[in-house]
């Protein structure tokens, strides 16, 4: 067997199996590109760029010094692509973005392919490892830390029994959230006034502390806690 096959399986199977290891965590937490998504980027990236590592193998018997290829315009070619399937994993609802994890993932997973398929082993070693665990790892570290919960926040009375805006405000502020902004509404023919919000908090569970109070009131009509999730 040609020494050249050798070294492209090394090449593409180094690979399938960076792509594939960073395709599993990403499985494992249900998101929609995983397992083989990743494992076929990697190894797709490493192809192209195969071609421009080994041009000599498909350029044939036309001399070397009349054509001029540069290995980095594959590559860019590579990373602009990829930005059309990772843009495809990133949703909005209302005020939650989804999504940015994955395409983040898919972003770094096409520039190891690069590396593997050029054979730089050393940098694209070292970074599989730095994303797997940044993406297993962190998610500890995200859960351990303080972060602002928001949440979007419907409050329903009739006309005549609505609250102020002081003491909307207060009775939010009383179960330890921030109002990050508030519009109105008058609706059903006027016969119900509607306030909504953006509410924040630092603890998760003030929401279910909020939603409580709001349930055990007969002055509401309705009420919404949407918590948004990134």
């Amino acid at each position: 067997m040609r020494q050249e096959y050798i070294d492209i399986a090394v090449h593409l199977g180094s690979a399938w199996v960076a792509g594939s290891l960073i395709g599993l965590e990403r499985s494992f937490h249900g998101r929609p590109a995983g397992f083989r998504t990743h494992a076929l980027v990697c190894v797709a990236s490493a192809l192209l760029m195969l071609v421009t590592v080994y041009q000599w193998e498909w350029i044939g018997s036309v001399p070397l010094e009349t054509v001029r290829t540069d290995p980095t315009r594959m590559a860019q070619g590579i990373m602009t692509g990829i930005g059309f399937l990772g843009a495809g994993v990133i949703f909005k609802e209302n005020f939650s973005v989804r999504g940015l994890t994955t395409a983040a993932s898919i972003w770094v997973t096409s520039a190891l392919g690069i590396l593997f398929g050029v054979g730089f082993y050393y940098p694209a070693i070292a970074a599989t490892a730095i994303t797997l665990v940044t993406l297993s790892l962190f998610r500890l570290v995200e859960a351990r830390m303080p972060t602002q919960f928001y949440a979007q926040h419907l409050l329903r009375f009739r006309k005549d029994e609505t609250l102020t805006e002081p003491e909307v405000r207060r009775l939010i502020e009383d179960h330890h959230f921030t109002i990050s902004n508030m519009s109105y509404r008058l609706g059903e023919n006027g016969a119900v006034f509607e306030y909504r919000m953006i509410i924040k908090t630092v603890a998760k569970e003030n929401l279910e502390r909020l939603a409580a109070s709001l349930r055990a009131r007969r002055d509401i009509l309705e009420f919404r806690i949407s918590p948004t999730v990134n």
